[in-house]
C-alpha cells in the first residue's frame, strides 16, 4: 500500500513557474504509469501529464511546451515542472500512480495563478 503526498503548490503570477513534487511512502518502480491530474471548481478533471516506467511522456495539449513531468525512482518521487503559468492553470493538482491492478491518489496541492 502506497500513500502519496503532493507539495510545491502556491500562488504565482502569470508567467511564473512552480515545481510540484509527489512523495510516495513506498517504491514507485512497480507502477506502470505515473501522472498528474488537475481540477478546478466548475471544470472537468483533466489529465495533465504522464510518464511510463520506460520513461515515455505524454502531455495535455493545453500544457505542451510549458510543463515537464519526471520521476526519480530512487527517491520514490514524481515531479511536475510548470513554466509560463497561465490563469487557466489554476487548479488542485493530484499525483496518481497506476498499475494494472491498483491506483493510488494523493490529496492534492493547490496552484493559483493570478495577477
Amino acid at each position: 500500500q502506497v500513500q502519496l503526498v503532493e507539495s510545491g503548490g502556491g500562488s504565482v503570477q502569470p508567467g511564473g513557474s512552480l515545481r510540484l513534487s509527489c512523495a510516495a511512502s513506498g517504491s514507485i518502480s512497480s507502477f506502470n504509469v505515473l501522472g498528474w491530474y488537475r481540477q478546478d471548481p466548475g471544470k472537468q478533471r483533466e489529465l495533465v501529464a504522464t510518464i511510463t516506467s520506460g520513461g515515455s511522456t505524454s502531455y495535455a495539449n493545453s500544457v505542451k511546451g510549458r510543463f515537464t513531468i519526471s520521476r526519480d525512482s530512487a527517491k520514490n518521487s514524481v515531479y511536475l515542472q510548470m513554466n509560463s503559468l497561465k490563469a487557466e492553470d489554476t487548479a488542485v493538482y493530484y499525483c496518481t500512480l497506476r498499475s494494472y491492478n491498483m491506483e493510488y491518489w494523493g490529496k492534492g496541492t493547490q496552484v493559483t495563478v493570478s495577477s
